[in-house]
């Protein structure tokens, strides 16, 4: 790493706007093992200007919804209506995880299951509106086996949704 990216740090660093984030930072806890020691306060200190939250080894940034700002838009997913993004997560326990992220609150999304490209994989929509994916991986696969197991996949749910 350069000077240019402090230690400790990965060159790309998801950011999420949670409001309230002080609930959404014991949510990641609860949920997802996350551990967190910064915490900036608003001038008012009512709402959280910057925080992080590392999960594993990795670190993200949270902050709560300022809508006087950055054009008077909101940004939180739930005031936007939804997230197009999704939070990849590999986990020792996909199912356990899963469960673990719905009893802390979680609306389950997509419930574990085996994928064709290897994983055991399940989605849920955490209380502040973002999307995590919560993933196992269970076996390894060349491009070619993914892909005619992708092919066998979607003609089996073509087929379903056609009965």
């Amino acid at each position: 790493m350069s000077f240019a990216i402090p230690e400790g740090y990965d060159v790309l660093i998801p950011h999420l706007v949670c409001s309230p984030c002080t609930e959404a930072i014991e949510y990641y806890k609860k949920a997802f093992g996350a551990e967190s020691d910064c915490a900036m306060m608003s001038p008012d200190g009512q709402r959280v200007m910057h925080a992080e939250v590392k999960i594993g080894n990795k670190v993200f940034f949270l902050a709560d919804d300022f809508p006087e700002y950055c054009g008077g838009a909101s940004q939180t997913p739930i005031a936007l209506g939804g997230t197009p993004v999704t939070i990849h997560m590999y986990v020792e326990d996909c199912d356990a995880a899963f469960n673990k992220a719905v009893a802390a609150g979680a609306t389950p999304k997509m419930p574990p299951m085996d994928m064709f490209w290897g994983d055991r994989y399940s989605q849920v929509t955490d209380p502040f509106g973002h999307c995590w994916s919560l993933a196992t991986h269970i076996r390894d696969m060349t491009p070619e086996e993914m892909q005619q197991e992708m092919v066998e996949a979607f003609a089996q749910a073509d087929a379903e949704h056609a009965s």
